[in-house]
This record gives structure tokens, sequence and C-alpha cells, in this order.
């Protein structure tokens, strides 16, 4: 490895987390993002989402539900009444959406390279939160002329 090529890295190291410090504050956390899809697929099938559906869907106890669906109603994704199910607000139902979009471009792409189903969708979990939305729109269209 030549030094130009390790200060070429470098270089790319410090502007990623410099980027990422900027963008950090105007990110939506991957858990609040979890929240969000759980919630939006419990709505379309029984119409709310429920705390005990929520905990058993995220695999944690129902006080950290409601202590994150608390957080969430403050922020303007959801609108709870105290023991009630929830549903997303106009906000959070548009986020969601465009969460539901990102996962089924991302699985699209990775079995296009030849994962099996249950690894892409495995795997979209762990990436989908980190990638722009340029960047998803990038891997649509490639995955588009895929397809063609």
């Amino acid at each position: 490895m030549s030094d130009g090529e390790a200060a070429d890295r470098l270089e790319g190291l410090r502007s990623a987390h410099a980027r990422d410090q900027n963008s950090r504050s105007e990110r939506i956390s991957a858990r609040i993002e979890d929240f969000l899809e759980v919630i939006l697929e419990l709505e379309d099938r029984d119409g709310a989402a429920r705390v005990s559906d929520i905990a058993n869907h995220l695999s944690v106890s129902r006080p950290t539900v409601a202590k994150m669906l608390a957080r969430m109603t403050e922020d303007g994704w959801l609108h709870r009444e105290p023991y009630r199910a929830v549903n997303l607000s106009p906000k959070g139902r548009e986020h969601a959406y465009w969460m539901r979009k990102r996962h089924g471009v991302l699985v699209r792409f990775l079995k296009h390279l030849g994962t099996d189903d249950e690894t892409a969708h495995f795997e979209t979990e762990g990436i989908e939160h980190h990638l722009s939305e340029s960047t998803v729109s990038a891997i649509a269209k490639l995955c588009e002329r895929l397809e063609k």
C-alpha cells in the first residue's frame, strides 16, 4: 500500500465521519424507525398497534415499548391515548411508507446479487438505516435496469 493510498483512505474516513456528524441531528434513530416499521405493519394487519404486539415483534419488554411510544408521541410520530392501541400520525405514516419502499428496494438489490430471501431481509435490516435517500434511489434505478 502506498502512502498516497493510505492518505486517500484516511481522508475518506475523515470526510465520512464529518458528514455523519453533520447529518446525525437530522436522522431518525434506527430504533424509532424499527418501531415505525412494526407499527405500520400492525396497523395494516389489525387496524392499530397494541403495546403487547409491538413488544412481541421487536423482542423488547412492554415497559420499553411504553417509554418509546411516549417519546414518539411527543415527537409527533404517533397518536396515542393511555391504555389504548396506537396509530401513526401523518408524519409517522409518511416516514414508515418511505421505509417500506427502502426495505423493498434493498431486498430486491440483494436478491439480484444472489442472496436468498431470508438473508436478504435480515441483512437489509442491518443496512437500511444508514443509506441516504439518493443512494436508495440509485439502487432502485439499478434494479430496474437489471429487471429489464
